[in-house]
C-alpha cells in the first residue's frame, strides 16, 4: 500500500477535525531542552518540528486560531511536547481510556465519538494535569462540576483561557476525548453526571459546538491528556488585540443559560477570571446554605431527643 503525503494526511485530519492517535508511534523526538525542561522533567517528550505528529497539530492549531487571520501571524509556535505515558500511573489512565472508550462504543453502536479537544491553563496547572489527572480544583475547568474543552477547531478558545508564564509563554494541552452520545447543558449548570444512562457527555450546542463538557465523574477516565502546545503570543499581553478576539462576532459565540451557539452572540464586559470567581464564590454559597439548613435540622432533632429524655425521667 502506497503511503499517503503527509499534505493529504493534514488535509484529511482538519476535514475531519481529528489528528493522529496520540496513543500512536512517534518520530524522533528530541526529549532534551533546556527551554523546557519542567516539561521533560514530568516526562514529556518534544517533538522535532519535522515529524508528521508535529506537522498535523500545528496545521490543526492554525486552523483553530484562524491561519489567514492577523492575530494568527502574531502567534508562534515555540514547542509541542507529547505525553508517552512513561509512568505507571499515567499508562494505566491510557490503558483506562482505551478500555471506556471501547465501553462505550459498544453502547453507542459501535462508535464512541472520539474527538481532539483544547484545554487552555497555567503551565502549572498543565503540569499537574499531566502527572496526576484532572481535578474539580483545576482553576481553569470552568466550575467544580465538569470540564470544558474546545474543539479542534476552535482552538483559540483555549489560548483566552491560558496563562503566561515567567518566560512570556503560554501553554495549551491537547486532549483526547470520549463524548459518546451527548446532551445539551446550559452555562454554569451543576449537573455532575448524565441525566439518563443514554448520555456521555455534554455540549453547549449540538448542531455547532464551542464547549465538549466533561462531567466530573468522568474526567479521569474519558480525557487523555495527549500533547502540550507552547506559544508566543504578543498579541495578547496588554494590547487591544485581546479584546478584539474576545469579542469578535465572527468567532466567538457567547454561552449564556438557554441560548445555543446559533443565537445571536452577547458580549461580556467581564473576564473569564472574573466570570470564574463568581460561579466559584455560588457554589460555596450553595454549600454554605445546605449545610447551614443541615446544622439547624440537627440542633432541632436534638431538642426533640432531650424533650423526650426529659418526659421519661419526669415519669419515673
Amino acid at each position: 500500500m502506497s503511503q499517503i503525503p503527509v499534505e493529504d494526511q493534514v488535509a484529511m485530519t482538519m476535514n475531519n477535525d481529528e489528528i493522529a492517535d496520540a496513543t500512536s508511534e512517534s518520530n524522533p523526538v528530541d526529549s532534551c531542552s533546556d527551554d523546557f525542561e519542567f516539561f521533560t522533567k514530568i516526562g514529556l517528550t518534544k517533538l522535532q518540528e519535522p515529524s508528521l505528529e508535529h506537522t498535523i497539530i500545528k496545521a490543526s492549531f492554525c486552523t483553530g486560531i484562524g491561519d489567514q487571520s492577523e492575530l494568527a501571524k502574531k502567534i508562534n509556535i515555540v514547542a509541542i511536547h507529547k505525553n508517552s505515558h512513561s509512568s505507571r500511573s499515567r499508562e494505566a489512565r491510557a490503558d483506562s481510556f482505551q478500555v471506556f472508550a471501547k465501553a462505550v462504543a459498544d453502547k453507542c453502536g459501535g462508535d464512541a465519538n472520539l474527538k481532539y479537544g483544547w484545554y487552555g491553563a497555567s503551565r502549572n496547572e498543565i503540569c499537574e494535569i499531566v502527572m496526576h489527572g484532572f481535578s474539580w480544583c483545576n482553576t481553569a475547568a470552568g466550575n467544580r462540576y465538569s470540564i470544558s474543552l474546545s474543539p479542534a477547531k476552535f482552538a483559540f478558545d483555549s489560548v483566552l483561557s491560558s496563562e503566561a508564564d515567567e518566560n512570556g509563554l503560554r501553554h495549551v494541552l491537547l486532549c483526547r476525548v470520549i463524548l459518546g452520545k451527548q446532551e445539551v447543558l446550559t452555562a454554569n449548570s451543576n449537573q455532575f453526571h448524565p441525566t439518563s444512562p443514554e448520555f456521555d457527555s455534554g455540549v453547549d450546542d449540538l448542531s455547532a459546538p464551542r464547549k465538549y463538557i466533561v462531567w466530573s465523574v468522568y474526567m479521569n477516565t474519558h480525557i487523555l491528556p495527549s500533547y502540550v502546545i507552547s506559544i508566543k503570543t504578543p498579541c495578547l499581553i496588554g494590547k487591544k488585540d485581546y479584546k478584539e478576539a474576545t469579542y469578535r462576532k465572527d468567532e466567538r459565540n457567547s454561552w449564556s443559560p438557554g441560548r445555543s451557539g446559533n443565537s445571536r452572540p452577547v458580549r461580556k464586559k467581564d473576564s473569564s477570571r472574573h466570570l470564574l470567581v463568581l460561579v466559584s464564590f455560588r457554589a460555596l454559597m450553595s454549600d454554605y446554605r445546605r449545610m447551614k439548613v443541615a446544622a439547624a435540622a440537627a440542633a432541632k432533632a436534638k431538642q426533640e431527643l432531650q424533650k423526650a429524655v426529659d418526659a421519661e425521667i419526669g415519669g419515673l
